[in-house]
C-alpha cells in the first residue's frame, strides 16, 4: 500500500510547495517555492533525502493527518504544537508514524511558516518543472480537509533525530545591499530607514510583507513616476505614501515604484518566519559581503545533514514505556567479570 496521509483537519492556508520554479521571469512569472527554504533544507537534512521533494507548507495554524501506512515525518519552520495520537512530537526532528496514527499540529508558538515534511516527499503533481504551488499565477491549489496526500517510495530510515534552532523566528536584523534606485534616496533618509525600527504588518503574505513603522515615510528625490522594470524578491519596493514593502517569493515579476534596497536570500527566511507585529531593522552591507555571506549560508545548509543529533525522548511522554527494553543484559554478583 501507498503511504500517504488523509487530511482529517486543515488549516486556511497549507499547500504543497518546493524550492520553486526558476527560468520564467522573463514570461511574467517569479520562482515561487517556499517562503522559507531554509525549513525546505532542514527537512530534507532530517530525513536524508533531496531537498527538491514536494513538502506541506502550513500558514499559522496546523490541522490533523492519519497515516495510511507507516512513515516517516519531519517537522521544520515556525514551531507549533504537534502530538502524534498522545505523545508530544518534538519541532525541527523527523519521527516515525505508524498506520492508523494520526499527526495534530496547532498554532504557531513562533515564526510563520510550518513544513510537514514526509519520507520520499509528496507525489504532488508536476507543473511546469515543479510540484510547488505558485497561488498567484494560478498553480496548484490549497489543501482541503478529506485531501488523501501520496508520499512518493521512500528509501531512508532515519527518524528520532533532530536539528537545533536558531533564532530567525523573532524578527531581528535583516542585511540588504542597495538596489538601482537605492542612490535617489539622500543619505539622510538612507540613515533613517536603517535607524528606524518597523514591524511586520498582519496583512502579509507570499507576495509581499508590508512593513509599519512610527514617524514620516521615506521618499525619493525625483521619483514620483518612473517605468516599470523588472524586479526580484527581496526588493524593497516605497509605495506612494513611503511605505517600505517587502516583496516576497510570489512577487510580481515588474515594478515602477523606487526601491530603497534588496533583502539578501540568506536573510529572506528571517524576513518571512518574522511574526505580525515582530520588529525588524534594516542593515545595509556591501555586494562583497552579500557574496560572502550567501557562499557561507550555501555551504552550511550542503552540511545540516551531519548537524542533526539523536533526540532523546522524555520518559513521560512514552505511553507504552514498559514495551521497552530497559536492561539490556543481567549480571551475577559472585562471578568475575575479568575471567
Amino acid at each position: 500500500m501507498t503511504a500517504a496521509l488523509k487530511v482529517i483537519q486543515i488549516g486556511p492556508a497549507a499547500g504543497f510547495q518546493d524550492l520553486g520554479r526558476p527560468g520564467y521571469i522573463a514570461s511574467g512569472l517569479t520562482r515561487g517555492g517556499a517562503i522559507d527554504t531554509l525549513a525546505v533544507h532542514e527537512g530534507a537534512a532530517l530525513l536524508k533525502q533531496s531537498p527538491d521533494c514536494a513538502v506541506l507548507e502550513i500558514a499559522g495554524v496546523g490541522g490533523v493527518f492519519e497515516a495510511t501506512a507507516p512513515l516517516r515525518i519531519a517537522l521544520t519552520g515556525a514551531d507549533m504544537t504537534a502530538r502524534i495520537d498522545d505523545a508530544t512530537a518534538a519541532w525541527n526532528a523527523v519521527h516515525q508514524m505508524e498506520a492508523g496514527q494520526r499527526l495534530t499540529i496547532g498554532a504557531a508558538r513562533s515564526g510563520s511558516y510550518a513544513y510537514l515534511h514526509i519520507g520520499g516527499g509528496f507525489d504532488a503533481p508536476v507543473r511546469m518543472g515543479a510540484r510547488g504551488g505558485h497561488m498567484s499565477a494560478g498553480l496548484g491549489k490549497l489543501i482541503a480537509k478529506g485531501d488523501t496526500l501520496p508520499a512518493l517510495p521512500d528509501t531512508g530510515t532515519r527518524t528520532g533525530y533532530y536539528l537545533p534552532r536558531d533564532k530567525r523566528f523573532d524578527g531581528g536584523t535583516v542585511r540588504i545591499v542597495p538596489s538601482v534606485q537605492t542612490n535617489h534616496f539622500p543619505p539622510e533618509e538612507r540613515a533613517r530607514f536603517e535607524a528606524t525600527a518597523f514591524k511586520r504588518d498582519p496583512r502579509a503574505n507570499r507576495q509581499g510583507i508590508r512593513m509599519e513603522h512610527d514617524g514620516e515615510g521615506f521618499a525619493a528625490q525625483g521619483m514620483r513616476t518612473i517605468v516599470s522594470e523588472v524586479i526580484v524578491q527581496g526588493d524593497i519596493q516605497i509605495t506612494g505614501d513611503g511605505t517600505p514593502f517587502v516583496l516576497m517569493c510570489e512577487s510580481q515579476t515588474t515594478g515602477g515604484y523606487p526601491r530603497i534596497g534588496t533583502v539578501i536570500p540568506a536573510d529572506l527566511p528571517r524576513m518571512a518566519q518574522t511574526p505580525a507585529g515582530g520588529q525588524i531593522t534594516f542593515q545595509f552591507i556591501t555586494l562583497d559581503e552579500a557574496v560572502t555571506i550567501q557562499q557561507q549560508d550555501t555551504k552550511a545548509r550542503a552540511g545540516l545533514a551531519a548537524k542533526a543529533q539523536p533526540l532523546v525522548r522524555d520518559i513521560n511522554d512514552i505511553s507504552d514505556l514498559l514495551s521497552y527494553q530497559l536492561v539490556s543484559g543481567a549480571i551475577s554478583a559472585q562471578a568475575d567479570p575479568f575471567e
